[in-house]
Parts: structure tokens; sequence; C-alpha cells
């Protein structure tokens, strides 16, 4: 007999109880009298057993044995620090709680390279908080293009990605798996969860939504987007300073953002945050003017080339320099439509992404722009990479925090789903159903804050 069949058996016995040497009708008198009556007895006895049940269900039945954590994908200002949280909480609520990492993302999986967090491991995970990365690191792979992890040398011919890992897990007796990713690991994660539940593996997926692009439905704030933005604006605080280097310049600041626009709107917002918060001197040439952003082009927005590049030479004429933020998504569909009407191939990821730093969408519009502004030199700056190693921001600490205890807290119940604030349900921070989750989420455009921006660089 299983341990819940003899639960359930010894409950249903206990349906019969009375309690012994008092005889029915007993009425004695004093103020706890209700609780002394012998149906009131039998009550609080049945209430006191189904407690032990529960407890004893939780910590024999539900509570997790061993823990495993990977992180995939692209990096975010919040993989470091999401490791370190989980670790952290698990070890604060039952040490007895094995805990192991994934090297490399789902390629360690599928290749069963992981490493044991031991007690200093675990005494040391607070370190992780304070650095950008992945200790553990990433990789691309999804587990449903069987051709490509074959070709990598991942799992062998005839072989299904999903059943190896699986299997790993298995072998290595996790219960629990923690993802940490944008849309495509959790898309994966999906996957998995769902071939494991149709195959009866008795183990829960549990992920944690990074993505700078902030993307992801329909979750309202990604993990590690907020830092992605300050960091970039960060970043172009130096690199505007160029502008100075050579008559009529024009600056591409090109940040990250395959089909959303949000890392881009918001790394202006910040950036224009710091310019209202410096002391200038324009006599002198140093003006908030020269050095402010003076047009955002994302994948949201139509963008009239001709019209913008009429705006944008009259900025030239009076400040020397033009300083423009871009999507790397945006304008990339004309970009692959030139490149293949030349008969050029398009390089793609193994979720099928075109790699954006083929096509080069910055150089792409400083070409465009570059004759129509009469711009004398074009400075193509890239953000991303710089802005997405960092490590997390106080605000992106609290918001990985929070997720980060609520999936231990789901892992203690066998809870699945990806962790975040519920769009759907009222911004709630949940575990979001994985048949829910998916990439590709727009920016709104119509945010005060944005079209305040717009409104105050004179865009349309």
């Amino acid at each position: 007999m299983t341990l819940t069949a003899s639960v359930s058996k010894a409950i249903k016995k206990f349906k019969n109880f009375r309690a012994p040497g008092i005889p029915n009708g007993f009425r004695p008198h004093s103020p706890l009298r209700g609780a002394a009556r012998p149906g009131a007895i039998k009550k609080l006895a049945r209430r006191g057993l189904r407690r032990i049940i529960r407890g004893f269900y939780f910590v024999i039945i539900m509570k997790p044995k061993k823990v495993g954590i990977l992180t995939a994908g692209g990096l975010a200002p919040c993989l470091s620090s999401a490791i370190g949280d989980l670790i952290e909480r698990y070890t604060e609520i039952d040490p007895s709680i094995e805990i192991i990492c994934y090297l490399s993302g789902y390629k360690g999986l599928l290749l069963g390279d992981s490493i044991k967090v031991d007690a200093e491991m675990r005494k040391g995970a607070h370190t992780l908080l304070k650095f950008g990365g992945s200790p553990i690191g990433n990789s691309r792979v999804k587990l449903t293009n069987v051709k490509d992890c074959v070709k990598r040398g991942l799992v062998k011919e005839g072989q299904d990605p999903q059943k190896v890992a699986a299997d790993q897990l298995v072998k290595d007796g996790v219960d629990i798996l923690h993802t940490i990713g944008g849309d495509d690991t959790n898309t994966a994660a999906a996957d998995l969860a769902k071939f494991l539940k149709e195959n009866n593996y008795e183990l829960t997926v549990i992920g944690l939504p990074k993505t700078i692009d902030n993307d992801v439905y329909p979750i309202r704030q990604s993990l590690g987007a907020w830092t992605a933005a300050e960091e970039g604006a960060r970043y172009f605080w130096n690199v505007v300073s160029e502008s100075t280097a050579n008559p009529r310049m024009l600056i591409i600041h090109e940040v990250m953002g395959r089909n959303c626009g949000w890392l881009t709107a918001a790394t202006a917002h910040e950036y224009r945050k710091m310019l209202g918060r410096a002391e200038w001197a324009p006599k002198l040439g140093l003006s908030e003017k020269r050095r402010d952003v003076h047009a955002v082009f994302i994948p949201e927005m139509e963008i009239d080339i001709a019209s913008e590049a009429k705006r944008l030479r009259k900025i030239m004429d009076e400040e020397d320099c033009v300083n423009i933020f871009i999507s790397e998504g945006a304008g990339v569909q004309t970009i692959v439509a030139e490149m293949e009407a030349r008969g050029e191939s398009v390089p793609r990821d193994a979720f099928g992404h075109v790699k954006l730093d083929a096509v080069n969408p910055g150089k792409w519009f400083g070409s465009q722009f570059a004759e129509m502004l009469g711009a004398e030199k074009v400075l193509v700056q890239k953000s991303g990479y710089y802005a997405r190693a960092a490590a997390s921001n106080a605000a992106d600490l609290n918001l990985i925090k929070s997720c980060a205890d609520l999936a231990v807290e789901c892992a203690m119940r066998r809870e699945g789903g990806v962790i975040g604030h519920d769009e759907d349900k009222g911004g709630v921070l949940r575990a979001i159903e994985f048949e829910r989750i998916k990439g590709g989420k727009p920016f709104d455009t119509s945010f005060d804050w944005f079209q305040k921006l717009l409104k105050e660089i004179g865009q349309k």
C-alpha cells in the first residue's frame, strides 16, 4: 500500500472515532465545557489528525529532496543574483535539500554536466548578488530542435533531447528544476514540463523570467530589464562626448531589443533623467540640447525616414551633432528583405531568430541618415553587451528576491510555472502557467512617460 493510500485509510477510520471514557450526554460545569463534549473532542481530534497528516504529507511527500538550477539564453543583469537568492532561500528553509547546478544551461543538462552546491558554496551564495553574468554558464539550446542538438553533439542520432534531459534529471535524483531565462528558455522549459507530465515523470519545473527586452507575456516586469536600461544610459553618458570629436557628428546608439522597444525607450528615459540632474555651461559649448536624445526608433513605431531626416537636419545645423537611439530590431524586416534581394544568406540561431549582429541595424540606419543630415562622420555604438552583463541594481535585486522566494515556496508544494507579476490577473505575483508564457510582447508606446519623452524631443 502506498503512503498516500495509508493516509487516506487512516482518515477514513478516524471518522468513527469516539472519545473513550466519556459517556454520551456528559455536560461538565466548566467555561470550557463545550470543548469537553464528546462531539467536540471528536471534532478537535479529527482536526488535529488532519493537521498532522498534512504536515506529514508536506514533509515526507511534497518537500523536494534535490533541486536543479540552470540558466540559459543571453545574459541579463539577474542571473547571478537569482542563483544566489535560490541557494540562500533553500538553505534558510531546509539545508538538507540538495542543490545541483547544471553547467552551460540545457547543454549541461543533456550532457549530465553539473556541480553540487556544498556547505561552503551555500555560505558564499550572497556574493553572487554583487556580480553580473552567470557563474554556472549559459547556452542557446532548443530541446525540440533535434537536428541542432545532434549537430552540436548534445545527443546521439535517433535520441529525443527532451527524453535525454528528463532521464538525466531522474538519474541525478532531481525533483525540482529551476530554469532562469527569457522567453526561449521558458518556452523550452514549458516543452520539457509538458513532456514530463505526459510521460509520468515526477518532476516539477519552475521558471524565472530573465530578459532585458521585457517582452514576455503576461509578465509585467522581467528580471534584469531595469538594470539594463540604467546601464545603457550610463554607457551613452560617456559615448555622447564623442560628438565633440568631429564636426557634424551622427551618433547611433543601438540598444538590444529584437521585437520590443521597451529597453530602448527605457534607456532613453533613464539617460534623460541623468541629463536633468546635471549642471551645464551652454555658453562654453556644454549644453543639454547637444547631448540630448534627438530621436528614438523602435519596432512598434512606423518610421518616416524622409520626415525625420528633415527634422533632424535642423538639429544637426544648430547643434553640430545628432544622437539617435534605436532598437536593434527596428528596421530588421526591411534590412533582411534587402539582403535576400541581393541573394545574401541571413544567419539565424537555433530558435530561428535572425542574428542581429550579422544584419547590423545601426549601420543601416547610419547609412540611411548620413547623407540626408549632411553628417561628416557616423559613429555606431552598441550598449547591449555592456548593459546585459552588469550586476543587478537595487530595484532588480528586490524583484529577483521576491520571485526567488516565491519560486522556493512553489517548489515546496510542487507547483510549476513561471514566477512573475501576472498582468492578466491584476498584477499578482504568482506561478504563471507555462502554456500562457510566450515572447514577443510589444512595448506599449502609449505610456505617459514615453509620450512625454517624444514630445520633449520634438518627435512625432
